[in-house]
């Protein structure tokens, strides 16, 4: 029987110790027996999220015997992992067993030095904090999980499910994989990745006065569905269009083009959950010139089409009413 040992730190939502068990033991008839071990560096009784509690019967030592590791989270990404549970890690990694990091779980290998010179992925609100933390990981921000040779990271706990079903499609195959989806209610395969559910960071006041007139004239236009006229911008700034660009990059992070595909988009995922308006006559409305350059956009920065964001997130008839 496979051994797979699941790595518990205080005060986790139990939720992200659940993910690893429903879909590695909800396995069909035919699929390898697998036995999961809950280990902490001290077995016991560990408080969890909530009040709640977890008895976790194994330590560290498990790892010996697993053949596959899980780190389904880490409390707080700015706080060190243990010698001991570093050393732990190392060693599983030295034996070329399997390691998977939800969630923060990617933190804890990142501590143990594991991702370094690999690809990974974490949270997309976390990741500033791993990029500067673990410079020498070439971070996948927009990925829901990454697998590097045996190591394989996560994004957010639903992007925890997707990474585990990899998992288990590398393990006993598509077939396998799909029926443990299938009862799950679950997708096996998801389209996009974390982009479509970052907030968006799109400035509309800088410390710079004349950029922010310039911004204010320019939402006013997109949301009028007129086109945004840069020239009568940097005109509102009382600046040439050249130091116009310039200043509103510096202060704004990002140039005068980029704010006004950012804004047009923005605009078009609102519509696309709040309206029954077509594709046609929000790329007309939002400024993108037909629905062909619309879709093309909206793909490139999101990774999904309008029509997939909009079944994902459109506030429409609630299927359970």
């Amino acid at each position: 029987m496979d051994r797979i040992a699941v790595i518990v730190s205080e005060y986790i939502n139990p939720f992200f110790i659940a993910v690893p068990r429903m879909i590695f033991e909800k396995m069909p008839s035919e699929g390898h027996a697998r036995e999961i071990r809950l280990c902490a560096e001290t077995a016991g009784i560990l408080p969890m999220d909530d009040g709640l509690f977890a008895r976790v019967p194994y330590g560290l030592e498990e790892l010996t015997a697993a053949n596959l590791i899980i780190v389904p989270y880490w409390p707080d990404p700015e706080k060190v992992p243990s010698a001991q549970l570093v050393h732990a890690l190392r060693t599983a990694a030295e034996a070329n067993k399997k390691i998977i990091g939800l969630c923060r779980g990617g933190f804890v290998l990142g501590y143990a030095g594991l991702l370094d010179g690999r690809r990974a992925t974490t949270h997309w609100a976390d990741a500033p904090v791993f990029s500067r933390l673990f410079p020498k990981v070439q971070l996948e921000p927009n990925l829901l999980y990454v697998d590097d040779s045996g190591i394989t990271t996560s994004a957010g706990i639903s992007a925890g499910i997707d990474c585990c079903l990899h998992v288990l499609r590398r393990l006993e195959g598509v077939r396998i994989a799909n029926e443990v989806a299938r009862l799950m209610v679950a997708p096996p395969f998801r389209e996009g990745g974390q982009t479509q559910f970052m907030a968006a960071r799109l400035p509309a006041n800088t410390s710079d006065a004349r950029i922010n007139r310039a911004i204010a004239l320019l939402q006013r236009a997109i949301d009028a569905g007129d086109s945004a006229n840069l020239k009568a911008a940097a005109a509102t700034a009382a600046m040439s269009e050249r130091t116009f660009y310039r200043t509103f990059a510096k202060f704004a992070g990002m140039t005068p083009l980029q704010w006004v595909l950012s804004a047009r988009l923005r605009r078009a995922q609102s519509m696309l959950e709040t309206t029954t308006s077509s594709i046609e006559a929000i790329a007309d409305a939002c400024g993108f010139g037909s629905a062909v350059t619309f879709r093309q956009r909206f793909h490139e920065q999101f990774g999904v089409s309008p029509s997939a964001w909009r079944r994902s997130f459109a506030a429409g008839d609630d299927p359970a009413n």
